[in-house]
């Protein structure tokens, strides 16, 4: 019901930036939560970044200070930019969308984008 289209992961060297996007279409709905979590070798998925329609956001501790995110509510659009990145950064990075019903929360998930971060 909603599509997430994610883009901008690659390689990147320590201390490097890259900034990743995700598009969501579909039944948006006015207010909702859009954020990117990420999935390190050998770990679970955890939080990085999440941020609301009305610009509210939560991040992490790892990578405060170095990670903002930020959205288009026009385009229905998130973005993470990424700086000083670490080796420990590396994972599948999957934008996440979650908005409330009356009944019940929906969330949906993108398909994930590796992001590399190596000498």
């Amino acid at each position: 019901q909603v599509h997430l289209l994610e883009s901008g992961g690659g390689l990147v060297q320590p201390g490097g930036s890259l900034e990743l996007s995700c598009a969501a279409s579909g039944s948006v709905f006015n207010v909702n939560v859009m954020g990117w979590y990420r999935q390190g070798p050998g770990d679970q998925r955890e939080l990085v970044a999440t941020i609301v329609t009305n610009g509210n956001t939560n991040y992490a501790d790892s990578v405060k200070g170095r990670f903002t995110i930020s959205r288009d509510n026009a385009q229905n659009t998130v973005y993470l930019q990424m700086n000083r990145l670490r080796p420990e950064d590396t994972g599948v990075y999957y934008c996440n969308y979650r908005a409330r019903t009356v009944t019940t929360m929906k969330e949906y998930w993108g398909q994930g984008t590796q992001v590399t971060v190596s000498s």
